[in-house]
């Protein structure tokens, strides 16, 4: 234990919060409360060998897997509960009569292993459990099959078919074990085309619903929006129906379903961020930079924490370099930035250990996550406080389905470039989300930011209308408010009377270009952007007329080639800047709070492939100037990211250092290259500068230089999490 933490290099300071540390912390050993609000980390473990198929002959795969080394193994890193893989698309890992049990465990049965060695200790055993897939359920039973429209099966299970019955005797074998939980993995409707189902349950269900029958594939019409409502009913119809089935036979046991409702994933998985999030007794993610981006980690436990207000909820992640089933480990600062960014976000980390072929576990894997699960519970006493956010960075489900539609980045690109902009500056910030929002939401951000918002309900415009009349202060950017409920440009801005502005046209063009001038620093929209000459701002964009409001900068059109005006040539590669169009910010007064629209996309290029540092500080210095007195300022590296929670007069600020070394030309699909891994913890200076008195400040590690300055510190940080406790008062 000892050597573990001189890697470290950590405080005695942080040691002392009250938690064991060997093993759990003791809130987790507890029983007052369910093991999922009680816990920060633990485990799931599962074989590699049978995830793109398996013979029956194959008696090598999973043939050392043991619940019993599993459970051991459990304790010995300080995992507070277990998720064990008991049944995939293949095989049932216990002595299953519904599902095909593995060859390889012979006689054994790893569930009852696990249950055995778990249930003494009081260590939690949730049953991993797939439900979509293309392995035996479907071999057995080809009336699961999805049909395309075009009449194809496609092989993913149909969740009308009739397989729930199937998972419901699956759950009831493993109920008789006394298990804690289950994790349903896999609730998709499939990734992508071709898509279901029109399978003659689907149809009669629908045609019944309807009293008309199924569009013949995506129309992207009023049949078509009935379609994808059906869709998502259908999910939300079989999780229900399987949750309570469960209940019923055992009312304490947990369930909670992987969810796809997150960025990057869209209307093709058939799940809503807050419709399908809302199901189980709490809602499971997954994140990865190999696969969701390093920013996509943070992002994730945000979108959770807004999907499930309240709530706890757990994300997974995985040990290996590249993906799940790889069977390799990360390096420990890797590990360590991965699930310290979860934590300081307000997740509960599930690590994910995909063993060799055998069900042999790796010793090197779990010696590093060990000292990982030994930081945390050190640590565990500053995780879980609310997070303090500047800006409510808002999501519209209806603008991903119908604005984004085949193509969801088209609007997603717009969302993440905010949330990258916004975690560069350094300035807090939290998820609103369309399903779930209402006025005291709105009113617990000073600053709220609906990047390229294109489809708004009456509803929200009211909230938002009641929102700045109050006080408050909306930024809107890209192409918000432009389009109809169907995604079809509508000849007038939605946000009209707010923005004080009149549409005069949506731009063909997306390399538009944006310029400031020294007039525009009044509302100091020149920080940190040269005036000499224009910068891309890739994206949509719209030229606009004021009324009420007030215009700075300029919007500029791209150069056209005479072979591109006689489409001879593409566009898709930006020209340079051409004549004016119109206003690149509306500054309007509305009731006691301000509207500042943005009729271009510098969310959209920060996230895009031209991402030039001007957009970004565009974006900064529009929040800065809606916001000029923050609680709390940052200034750190880009690649520190923040997070910033209060609990009473206590402001914990959590410093997350990503160092990841440059590299070298991919192997495929260049210039499309997978981040590298996190070896070396950086260096770097930070400052925080609070709008209050400070009575006191200190970092966790002792290492940490820091210096108290009436309400400014000055950080000198050698680590990849640090935490700043400030504690506020004179």
């Amino acid at each position: 234990m000892a050597s573990r933490r001189k890697v470290l290099g950590w405080s005695a300071t942080v040691l002392m919060v009250g938690i064991v540390l060997k093993g759990t912390g003791e809130d987790a050993m507890s029983t007052a409360k369910p093991w999922y609000a009680r816990c920060l980390v633990g485990m799931e473990v599962g074989p590699t060998g049978a995830q793109f198929g398996s013979d029956p002959t194959d008696v090598g795969y999973a043939a050392r897997f043991s619940g019993t080394d599993i459970a051991r193994k459990q304790f010995d890193v300080g995992s507070e509960y277990v998720v064990i893989w008991a049944k995939d698309s293949e095989y049932a890992y216990y002595d299953s009569k519904v599902a095909p049990k593995c060859p390889g465990l012979g006689a054994r049965d790893v569930l009852r292993e696990t249950i055995d060695a778990a249930k003494p200790h009081g260590l939690p055993v949730i049953a991993y459990c797939v439900v979509q897939g293309n392995g035996y359920p479907l071999r057995e039973h080809p009336e699961f099959r999805m049909i395309g429209a075009d009449g194809q099966p496609i092989d993913r299970i149909c969740f009308n078919s009739g397989y729930v019955e199937h998972a419901k005797a699956v759950a009831a074998e493993m109920l008789a074990y006394g298990i804690d939980g289950f994790h349903m993995d896999m609730l998709d409707q499939g990734f992508g085309p071709p898509y279901g189902c029109w399978c003659e349950a689907c149809k009669t269900r629908f045609e019944a619903q309807y009293g008309k029958p199924m569009p013949g594939g995506a129309t992207w019409d009023d049949d078509w929006d009935r379609m994808l409502e059906f869709r998502y009913e259908t999910g939300v119809r079989f999780e229900r129906e399987l949750r309570e089935y469960i209940r019923g036979l055992a009312p304490d046991v947990t369930v909670d379903f992987n969810y796809h409702g997150s960025p990057p994933f869209s209307w093709e998985v058939g799940q809503r961020p807050v419709q399908h999030a809302v199901i189980g007794d709490f809602v499971t993610g997954e994140t990865g930079a190999w696969g969701f981006s390093a920013l996509g980690v943070g992002l994730t436990a945000s979108f959770l924490a807004a999907a499930t207000p309240g709530r706890p909820y757990q994300i997974a992640m995985q040990r290996g370099v590249r993906m799940y089933h790889d069977m390799t480990t990360r390096p420990l600062n890797d590990l360590r930035w991965e699930a310290l960014t979860l934590l300081a976000h307000g997740a509960q980390v599930t690590m994910v250990d995909k063993t060799p072929y055998d069900g042999v576990l790796d010793p090197v894997a779990y010696k590093r996550i060990a000292v990982l699960f030994d930081e945390v519970h050190a640590k565990r006493a500053h995780f879980g406080q609310a997070p303090l956010c500047e800006v409510g960075l808002y999501y519209s489900a209806r603008t991903r389905d119908w604005y984004g539609r085949e193509k969801p980045a088209r609007y997603q690109q717009g969302f993440n470039g905010a949330h990258k902009a916004l975690t560069y500056e350094h300035i807090p910030t939290g998820i609103l989300l369309d399903e779930n929002v209402d006025l005291d939401t709105l009113r617990r951000f000073p600053v709220v930011y609906l990047p390229h918002a294109a489809i708004l309900s009456e509803d929200e415009i009211g909230l938002f209308q009641t929102y700045v009349e109050e006080g408050g202060r909306l930024l809107a950017t890209g192409i918000t408010g432009l389009l109809d409920r169907l995604g079809r440009p509508r000849d007038t801005c939605a946000l009209a009377a707010l923005i004080g502005a009149e549409l005069v046209e949506i731009l063909p063009s997306t390399d538009n270009h944006v310029r400031v001038a020294a007039s525009d620093a009044s509302i100091g929209l020149t920080e940190g952007i040269d005036m000499d000459g224009p910068f891309l701002v890739e994206g949509p964009a719209a030229a606009f007329r004021p009324t009420t409001a007030t215009a700075f900068g300029t919007l500029m059109k791209p150069h056209r080639t005479v072979r591109q005006q006689k489409g001879l040539e593409g566009t898709g590669w930006p020209m340079s800047a051409d004549a004016p169009v119109g206003p690149a910010v509306l500054v309007n007064t509305v009731g006691q709070g301000t509207v500042v629209y943005v009729p271009c996309s510098p969310d959209a290029a920060t996230a895009g492939e031209h991402p030039v540092t001007e957009a970004r500080r565009f974006v900064r210095n529009l929040v800065r100037f809606l916001d000029q007195d923050p609680l709390v300022q940052i200034e750190a590296p880009l690649n520190v990211q923040t997070v910033v929670t209060r609990e009473k007069d206590i402001l914990r600020v959590h410093l997350l250092g990503y160092l990841a070394p440059p590299g070298c030309t991919p192997a495929e699909n260049r210039p499309y290259a997978l981040p590298n891994l996190i070896e070396d913890a950086p260096q770097y200076r930070a400052r925080i500068t609070m709008n209050a008195p400070i009575r006191e400040a200190h970092a966790l590690c002792a290492a940490t230089e820091l210096t108290l300055n009436d309400s400014t510190i000055d950080t000198f940080v050698n680590d990849i999490h640090e935490i700043i406790v400030i504690q506020c008062g004179s």
